[in-house]
This record gives C-alpha cells, structure tokens and sequence, in this order.
C-alpha cells in the first residue's frame, strides 16, 4: 500500500516550504488532510505531484504551491469566513477549513460536488457549506465573507463576487493575461477592491470569468 502520509510530508517539504510558506497553520493542515481523497481514483498516484492535476472538462486541482502561497496571502484567522470558489472535488475547503471558522465552497459541476460532498463527509469535515451554483455568482446569502480564494484563472473578478467581500477582506485570484498567469492579493477598501501582483502561476480559464471581447468591423 502506498505510504501517503510520507508523500504529504515530502509535498510540504519540497513543494510548500521551499515556496516561503512558513504559517504554522497552513503547514498542519497541507500535512493532515489527505489529498489522495480528494481525486479521481485514477489520479490517486498523482495525488501529491507538484503539478495541476487535471480533472476534466478544463478543471484542474491547483497545485500545492499555487495553492500554499495562495493561503499564505490571505492570512486566513480562526474566525474567519471564507468563500472558496470553484471548489472542485473540495481538497481547497477542507484544508482551509482546518484554519477558519466557516468555508462556504461552491462548485457548479454536479459530478465534481458530488466527490467534494463524498470526500467532506467521508474525512468528518462540519465546517464546509457545499453550494451547487455558478462559480461566477459565488454564495451571497451566506456573505459577506472575510476572505475569497479562486480556483482556477480568471480574466475579471466579477462584480458578484467582489460584492460579496467584507470591507478590510482580501481575495487571492489567479489572473490570466495571454499565456501568463499572476496571482494577486486584492484588499477591499471603502468599497473598492485594490490589486497587487504576488507570484506567477497558470490554471485553465473558469466558465464565467472570461473578458468581454469587444468586435471592431
């Protein structure tokens, strides 16, 4: 049987550590949640490669260090609440859920919800409120929320989303321009959300979050 508790310990150790992810709390969480349940049964083997795992239909699992560096930037505290968007099979919300008070995860795939839920329930995970909605419409009705993480690129962070983040909350995003992708750190300040550019990293576009492409004849 495959030792996955050491592959966890060697994906911190190579791959979230040595990206100057250092909080105590993301460490833990990286260290006990099992990533290998988290994915299709024909990617368990692969489940701690350090690379988007690709899950279909353009959606990946952002890998480890995406992910990691990610948290690090939001500073996630116990008694936060956190939107977790385009959730996919729910590995995201059960790490973040070892940090903050609530995460609300949202995924519009049925099949991918329906492992999210499976996987959650199955690691006795209470703190994750699974939503079946558009990604782009994130969850308001459980809002505003101290931070929101994306998982997947984006071209623009909709207006939906960015309503739906408390005054002071921050949102770690990864954006696509070309073929370059740069995560930013986004701090809502009297209403308005301000961007700075963090590291660089790449995932497929999400359904929902392309620009609007404008046609000139």
């Amino acid at each position: 049987m495959p030792d996955f508790a050491a592959r966890r310990t060697m994906m911190v150790d190579t791959q979230v550590r040595p990206s100057d992810v250092t909080k105590l709390p993301i460490i833990e969480a990286m260290l006990t949640i099992p990533r290998e349940r988290f994915v299709p049964g024909s990617l368990t083997e692969a489940a701690y490669v350090g690379e988007n795992l690709q899950l279909g239909g353009g959606r990946v699992l952002l890998e480890p260090r995406t992910l990691a560096k990610m948290l690090d930037m939001l500073d996630i505290r116990l008694d936060d609440m956190v939107l977790d968007v385009a959730a996919a099979t729910g590995y995201s919300s059960a790490v973040i859920a070892r940090m903050a008070e609530a995460v609300v995860a949202v995924e519009p795939v049925a099949a991918l919800a329906d492992d999210a839920e499976s996987a959650l329930d199955a690691e006795s995970i209470s703190n994750v409120i699974l939503e079946r909605s558009a990604a782009n419409e994130g969850a308001a009705a459980h809002g505003p929320y101290d931070a929101i993480i994306v998982q997947g690129g984006v071209e623009v962070f909709p207006e939906a989303l960015a309503g739906q983040l408390k005054d002071g909350g921050r949102a770690a995003v990864l954006f696509l321009e070309g073929n370059l992708g740069v995560v930013r750190l986004g701090i809502k300040t009297k209403g308005t959300i301000h961007w700075r550019d963090m590291f660089n990293a790449n995932a497929p576009l999400l359904d929902g979050f392309a620009a609007t492409r404008e046609f000139a004849l």
